[in-house]
């Protein structure tokens, strides 16, 4: 590789300026580890940058001034031939950088700014839209809270405990009939969580002959904190009983996955 060459290119200048790609970059950061004299380079275009940034401050124009004018032989009775040297940097050229580089910078800020609003904007939302469920939900446990109360002291609804069955014996629920409005109230806390797969089913019950029908599924039995739910119940129960089936239920009671069972006289 000629190191020259490649020093005289202009890559240097264009990486200190913040210029290139980032493949560009890692190029020539490879290349300053490798080579002693391209990381020289790099600092030595550097220093110029920052002593252009020193020269040019207000604190240092008048002293500047005083240098530009001994040089050019202003307010001497001697004449003085000026040697005319070409510099080893445009610092032009390094002016363009050097305002390239805060303009760059000032975007890169005006992004990041707008990008942390929009996230904090995101976020503000976010928390709004989570407040409103939860006011939401909490109006709904409310409702639901007060029908229960309301439920409870009423004498005419009808409340029949389910025991739990064979090897569920640990299982129990209760049922709060509302004949009035053709619902209950099933009170499932007693119950563990079902498996994956597996849904609680009800069950309302004749008994002579042993008829059952389906009041549907609990499907959202896990998520709900309360584990009450209210059910339709047009008929004519004797009783009521709560089964473990696969998800989507099933036509007829699995038996052996029993977990409760209540007859609606049973005192």
């Amino acid at each position: 590789m000629d190191i020259k060459a490649y020093i005289e290119s202009g890559i240097l200048e264009l990486y200190v300026a913040g210029a290139l790609s980032d493949e560009e970059n890692e190029q020539v950061y490879q290349l300053m580890q490798q080579h002693p004299e391209i990381l020289q380079e790099v600092l030595e275009i550097e220093a110029a940058v920052v002593k252009l940034t020193a020269s040019t401050s207000r604190r240092n124009i008048e002293t500047l001034l005083q240098k530009v004018k001994i040089t050019l032989g202003f307010n001497t009775d001697e004449a003085k031939v000026i040697s005319i040297v070409k510099p080893k940097y445009n610092w032009i050229t390094y002016t363009g950088w050097a305002a390239s580089v805060i303009l760059a910078a000032g975007l890169l800020w005006t992004v990041s700014e707008n990008n942390t609003l929009k996230s904090d904007i995101q976020t503000a939302e976010t928390q709004e839209n989570l407040l409103e469920t939860q006011i939401e939900n909490s109006k709904h446990s409310l409702a639901e809270a007060n029908t229960l109360i309301s439920v409870l002291r009423d004498d005419s609804i009808i409340e029949i405990p389910l025991g739990g069955q064979g090897e569920f014996s640990s299982a129990y629920a209760k049922v709060y009939w509302d004949k009035a409005s053709n619902r209950i109230f099933l009170d499932a806390q007693g119950l563990p969580e079902p498996p994956r797969g597996k849904v609680y089913q009800v069950w309302s019950l004749t008994l002579n002959p042993l008829t059952p029908t389906s009041l549907g599924t609990i499907d959202d039995f896990i998520t709900d904190d309360n584990k009450i739910f209210e059910i339709k119940n047009p008929n004519s129960s004797e009783a009521f009983g709560i089964t473990l089936e696969p998800a989507g239920g099933s036509d007829a009671p699995t038996m052996e996955q029993l977990y409760t069972l209540g007859a609606v006289n049973a005192s």
